[in-house]
């Protein structure tokens, strides 16, 4: 056992605006080992995103704990909370988030700048891993410019560039026709096992989940591993 990643008795509440209490779910227990890649499927508004969004630290649990690398998450302040992200955890998103202003470089280098690196230092890592995902060609263009599968790949470097340890996907082939995200899946597989990360692909799409190791499927407030 190698276990990277792991939600214990998570349980995620909010206030909706006529007073009352929405419960997403309550309970729910999850662990991801390193090299491991899982699919989490489930009807729309059934939590996945939620999920992601915990799991990530991009929100606090109402109730239980996230643990990554064994750090309980929940004991860090919102400082160290955001050094953790930025370093040990990348995410992919279905709208690729990319900064209008910036190049493909400078998208992509922006989490290293964020962490202290050397301005050198990040665009070298940046040009790498845009030639890693396909696009070193393309590195000065600005997102207007782009495909939307050459903003994935774009997206796709900029989440790995910190080489974290964990990769989280939420829909990640959802804007994009078939082609274009099969191509991207393929991709995010390579890298996955390249790299030897921890990963977990929110997705609808069942051709999707085929290609993972393993499928949850989050279902009134359950999450339930299917064959």
């Amino acid at each position: 056992m190698n276990e990277l990643l792991k939600a214990v008795d998570l349980g995620k509440d909010y206030l909706i605006p006529d007073g009352e209490i929405l419960r997403v779910f309550s309970g729910l227990s999850f662990s991801l080992e390193r090299g491991e890649i899982v699919a989490v499927m489930g009807a729309s508004g059934s939590g996945k995103t939620t999920l992601l969004n915990l799991l990530g630290a991009l929100d606090r649990p109402t109730g239980g704990r996230v643990f990554l690398e064994g750090e309980d998450l929940s004991s860090l302040d919102a400082v160290s909370l955001a050094r953790v992200r930025n370093a040990k955890i990348g995410f992919v998103f279905q709208a690729f988030h990319l900064l209008p202003e910036f190049t493909a470089l400078e998208n992509v280098a922006l989490p290293l700048l964020m962490g202290g690196a050397a301005k050198s230092e990040a665009m070298d890592r940046g040009r790498a891993m845009l030639r890693e995902t396909g696009l070193e060609s393309k590195s000065g263009c600005r997102p207007a410019q782009l495909s939307g599968g050459e903003m994935q790949r774009v997206a796709i470097a900029r989440a790995l560039v910190n080489r974290p340890a964990v990769l989280l996907a939420d829909e990640p082939t959802g804007n994009l026709d078939w082609k274009t995200g099969e191509s991207i899946l393929r991709l995010l597989l390579d890298l996955h096992r390249k790299r030897g990360l921890a990963s977990v692909l929110v997705t609808h799409n069942e051709r999707v989940s085929a290609l993972c190791e393993k499928t949850y499927f989050l279902e009134r407030g359950l999450l339930e591993r299917r064959p």
